[in-house]
């Protein structure tokens, strides 16, 4: 097992492929400007902010997955805004969770019978922090 985003497990076996590329993660600090008489602003941290990450899946009907599906359980996860634990490698990222904030598919192929043989999705996170 790669990681997994919630229920949604990457790997890498000779029966099942599920993993991402263009994996991008940014974080930026959250800073407020305060207006002086006469002199220049004054800057103050106010702390962290959140952070996002981007990545895209793809997904293939002959590497053991159906895209379909695949694709309607990021539907689901993405409208129903839950938050879930993200992990690559065994390690937690973040400090706590994240929720899909943006979700685009790509269908590349379909059979004569309607069935997304090859497809892709684009997805961006964001930081859920839960208040003490």
């Amino acid at each position: 097992m790669i990681g997994a985003l919630g229920p949604v497990v990457f790997v890498a076996s000779a029966e099942t492929l599920r993993t991402f590329s263009d994996f991008t993660r940014s974080s930026a600090g959250r800073w407020a400007k305060h207006d002086v008489f006469m002199q220049k602003p004054k800057t103050q941290f106010l702390g962290p902010g959140l952070d996002t990450i981007s990545f895209t899946m793809q997904f293939n009907a002959s590497l053991g997955i159906n895209p379909r599906k695949e694709l309607d359980k990021l539907v689901e996860l993405e409208r129903s805004g839950t938050a879930m634990a993200l992990t690559i490698g065994g390690k937690g990222l973040g400090v706590g969770l994240w929720i899909i904030t943006t979700l685009s598919q790509t269908w590349g192929s379909i059979d004569n019978e309607g069935n997304v043989l090859t497809a892709s999705a684009n997805l961006s996170l964001e930081e859920y922090v839960v208040s003490t």
